[in-house]
């Protein structure tokens, strides 16, 4: 192992216990913590262009230039330098004239008529690049660690718009497992309403096949037993250590989000849950696996009153769009997994009527590369370097963790239709040559859409947060229609 790595490593390795440390106290304080005074309630709201948002979450790093941003393709050959690559796919068509999109996406292209494509989407620079920090980042709106548990935008939206069903929880995500080693709690950090409190929490659905059996009482629990342990349970809940040590605030809203999980599993829309009741066809169009059938789940859960689903592909490090090897097939794999269920979400809710009341986003942490590790003009030793000249498909393929420029698609919800936005270029290192959109900004523009102001927040601890980073996040207006 070259010095600079091994610096590199323990230099994360630090890092990274500071950031679970720091991470861990304030989920502490969060729970410990008084009611939070919300800000800006008697400020005028924006005219809410959609009531709902799904988040499509392509976890581990989605390539640009694989999907959204195609750039010059460069087929594979045992010789090929490296430094020639920028996209190991053709580009094709779309819907819309003049905007091409990545080979293997083939159903979405069909429906970008529908959507906002942005090419100019600008993360973090955040030092270091760690998977969790950057979803950290992208999910709450503040580079971790933080002082307060700062919460997930679903449930920022949860809390700021409030059910739009009674029995149906607002927030929900779909297909991640927390348990998935050594950034297990990195991950929940942000899997969380944090101060907000544990109603505002996320209803956490692994996979979607299982669903049903989140809303329904255990076997052999039917009538009075069910009801008798769930007051033993309350009554074992109020005699926990987490329960003496909580503040009256986070109490309230864990007694609240109980009632609420209690009442859905009598109510009818617990129906939504269960994807026996959809027709096969349509089963079947959605069942490219977890994340296919997580679009579907999210589709009925948004037709029977949730307010915010993400659905993931999953985050499990050196998986799914994690492509640190064999890139190119891994990304086709990625693509299939992705394509169908995408395509036909946008279609059936257009079909119900909600597409225009419904944000859908498409989104990563960051994006990708053959060559550049971390930020043009800022570029981290990678653990593995490229080999100058490719001499087998593993090496074929965008590995490297790209901060400069990310894409995102966003579909209804009052945005543009056929619309593109922003500019990469279109030799290495593909930075952002026009109209850049950050994490703050757009955020802003989803949050406007939603008829929530950029500067809506909360006090908590004395400290102000905000939707987006210290309430400085700024609607871009040129995305919405």
């Amino acid at each position: 192992m070259t010095e600079p790595v091994l610096k590199r490593r323990l230099l994360e390795g630090l890092t990274r216990r500071d950031y679970m440390r720091q991470t861990a106290a304030a989920a502490l304080a969060a729970l410990t913590g008084p009611a939070p005074r919300l800000l800006g309630e008697e400020a005028p709201k924006p005219p809410a262009r959609a009531d709902a948002m799904i988040l499509l979450w392509m976890a581990g790093g989605m390539a640009q230039t694989e999907t959204f941003d195609p750039k010059r393709y460069t087929p594979y050959e045992p010789g090929l330098e490296s430094k020639r690559v920028l996209s190991t796919f053709p580009s094709i068509p779309t819907a819309v004239d003049g905007i091409r999109i990545s080979q293997g996406l083939e159903e979405i292209a069909k429906v970008m008529d529908r959507a906002t494509l942005i090419r100019s989407h600008r993360v973090g620079d955040l030092g270091f690049i760690l998977h969790a920090r950057h979803q950290y980042h992208w999910h709450t709106g503040y580079e971790p660690p933080q002082s307060v548990a700062v919460p997930h935008m679903g449930a920022w939206i949860a809390k700021l718009l409030g059910p739009r069903q009674p029995d149906m929880p607002p927030f929900f995500v779909i297909g991640q497992n927390m348990e998935i080693g050594a950034e297990s709690d990195a991950l929940k950090s942000f899997h969380t309403a944090g101060f907000l409190g544990t109603e505002h929490g996320p209803f956490l659905i692994t996979d979607p096949r299982d669903a049903v059996a989140s809303v329904q009482p255990p076997a052999g629990m039917a009538g009075g037993r069910f009801e008798r342990r769930y007051r033993l349970y309350r009554r074992l809940v109020e005699q926990s250590p987490v329960w003496r040590e909580a503040s009256d605030y986070q109490r309230e809203g864990l007694l609240r989000a109980m009632d609420r999980a209690h009442r859905l599993l009598t109510s009818g829309a617990s129906k939504a849950f269960d994807l026996t009741l959809e027709p096969k066809e349509s089963y079947e169009a959605y069942n490219t696996g977890r994340f296919g059938l997580g679009c579907l789940l999210a589709r009925r859960l948004i037709e029977h009153g949730a307010r915010f689903v993400e659905v993931t592909s999953e985050y499990i490090p050196f998986r799914y769009w994690d492509t640190h090897e064999n890139g190119h097939e891994r990304a086709a794999a990625m693509k299939r997994l992705i394509d169908r269920p995408v395509a036909r979400l946008i279609r059936d809710l257009e079909e119900r009527g909600l597409l225009d009341r419904t944000l859908v986003v498409i989104a990563s942490e960051f994006g990708r590369d053959m060559m550049t590790e971390g930020k043009p003009g800022r570029e981290v030793q990678d653990q593995v370097k490229q080999p100058e000249v490719i001499t087998s498909p593993v090496h074929y393929g965008m590995h490297r963790h790209f901060t400069e420029a990310s894409s995102v698609v966003v579909f209804g919800g009052g945005f543009k239709r056929g619309f593109l936005y922003g500019e990469t270029a279109d030799e290495r290192p593909c930075s952002i040559v026009k109209d850049p959109v950050s994490i703050s900004d757009l955020h802003a523009t989803l949050y406007y859409a939603l008829g929530i102001p950029p500067t809506a927040g909360a006090v908590i601890e004395q400290r102000p947060v905000y939707v987006t980073k210290d309430g400085k996040g700024k609607v871009v207006e040129a995305l919405l229609g």
